[in-house]
């Protein structure tokens, strides 16, 4: 029933957007295509913040600024009782996305989906964000150029993230 669902619901919302834009009479074919010009023109627009976001991780990782951090926040990790395995999630978590991805999949793994790790790595990767790209990409859309006030929200939430995933997994799971 659901695997039915899922294959009908994309061509049904079209369809019923399509549908419903006639009775209002609103030239639909018109509107996508404005739409599609639009959405060209903000991913043209995003290119320069992408490709700086992509070049300072980059250039992060290659000096050893990251494995610094890591080797400093170890014992931190521990005297909390975290695995040292986990700081490089948490580390890279708020930078990339697709690297956080990757490290949690590694970790999964070597460790399996249902060790402890393998149970904070995932649940790390669901309850953070990658607070550095949403900034870059998001608003460098809208052009805020003044972002310090979200970057710290952002990355505070990213701690409580995950200092919240190593307290309940290790009440759930330990």
């Amino acid at each position: 029933m659901i695997t039915a669902a899922s294959i009908w619901i994309i061509p049904l919302l079209i369809g019923f957007i399509l549908v419903y834009g006639t009775i209002k009479k609103v030239p639909t074919y018109e509107a996508f295509v404005e739409g599609g010009k639009d959405g060209f023109q903000l991913a043209i627009s995003l290119i320069p913040y992408l490709v700086g976001m992509l070049v300072a991780i980059a250039v992060f990782r290659a000096s050893g600024a990251m494995e610094a951090l890591i080797q400093a926040l170890k014992p931190l990790f521990s005297m909390i009782g975290a695995p040292a395995e986990i700081v490089p999630l948490a580390l890279m978590r708020p930078i990339s996305g697709t690297g956080a991805l990757g490290l949690t999949t590694d970790l999964i793994a070597t460790y399996g989906p249902d060790s402890f790790i393998g149970r904070l790595a995932s649940t790390m990767q669901g309850s953070t964000d990658t607070t550095f790209y949403i900034l870059t990409v998001y608003f460098g859309a809208v052009g805020i150029k003044k972002m310090g006030d979200a970057l710290k929200v952002g990355l505070l939430a990213d701690l409580i993230g995950i200092i919240a995933s190593i307290i309940i997994v290790t009440i759930v799971f330990k």
